[in-house]
């Protein structure tokens, strides 16, 4: 592998990290040489990530803690600068779902989307660049969604805590760059997780989407290691403020 594409030495922290889309980013960046934290609020998931990141050779810790807590996010950041001396990676991952139609949606689906989605990312960033801001680098990779780009049947809310998502990782990359800190996102379009395994199993709903989908295929996990790896590298230090859709051509169409 290429000395741009290593990340020997680096700590990261990956929130949502114990099953989905977040284990396999954590993995990806142990393999790719990383110590990875990992956030979520299920311990059990969070252990069996940590003992695959301890079987590819690097360090892991697993946290329990609610993201969507100021003091459970502050905490969760400073035990891993106390433990580790440094942050250098953080990968905003956690997040959610309500799929009811905007004459539906409560208020409390509304907030919990909102604080899960959207909340929890900028305080994650926000605590961990007060470490990277000290250590004069870091890079911030935040998980947002074709949905914050075109206007899919995803529900209302999430999307526009995804949209929310990409402006704000233009703004926190403008305000940090000072700082030597990188603020980019990853659009993934549909990916084979726990979460959307009932909706891909529906053949109508499937062929919808590999309709609108140039690559005629749903993505692998594999598929989002390769970019965030990147992002989280030397290769990408003149790169900020960006938003790579890994979608399988999906956004070309511009529905």
């Amino acid at each position: 592998m290429l000395p741009f594409f290593r990340l020997d030495g680096r700590m990261a922290i990956v929130t949502g990290g114990g099953r989905g889309i977040g284990q396999a980013l954590a993995l990806g960046l142990a393999e790719a040489g990383a110590d990875v934290a990992v956030i979520a609020r299920t311990k059990d998931d969070l252990e069996k990530t940590v003992r695959m990141i301890e079987e590819a050779g690097r360090k892991g810790i697993a946290i329990s803690a609610d993201v969507t807590s100021r003091e459970a996010v502050h905490r969760a950041v400073r035990k891993v600068a106390d433990e580790w001396g440094r942050i250098d990676i953080l990968v905003n991952n956690a997040g959610m779902n309500i799929r009811t139609k905007a004459l539906e949606v409560t208020d409390d689906e509304w907030h919990k989307i909102m604080e899960t989605n959207l909340h929890s990312a900028f305080m994650m960033a926000q605590e961990t660049a007060k470490v990277m801001k000290d250590q004069g680098k870091g890079k911030i990779i935040n998980i947002t969604s074709v949905g914050g780009h075109v206007a899919l049947r995803t529900g209302v809310v999430y999307a526009a805590t995804k949209a929310a998502i990409i402006q704000m990782t233009k703004n926190l990359a403008m305000e940090w760059a000072q700082y030597g800190i990188n603020v980019n996102a990853i659009g993934p379009w549909y990916f084979k997780t726990p979460l959307t395994e009932k909706l891909l199993a529906d053949k109508a709903y499937l062929n919808d989407i590999l309709a609108r989908t140039p690559i005629k295929r749903v993505g692998e996990l594999e598929d989002l290691v390769g970019p965030v790896v990147f992002l989280a590298g030397d290769g990408a230090d003149y790169i900020t403020g960006q938003t790579l859709f890994v979608d399988g051509g999906m956004t070309i169409y511009g529905f």
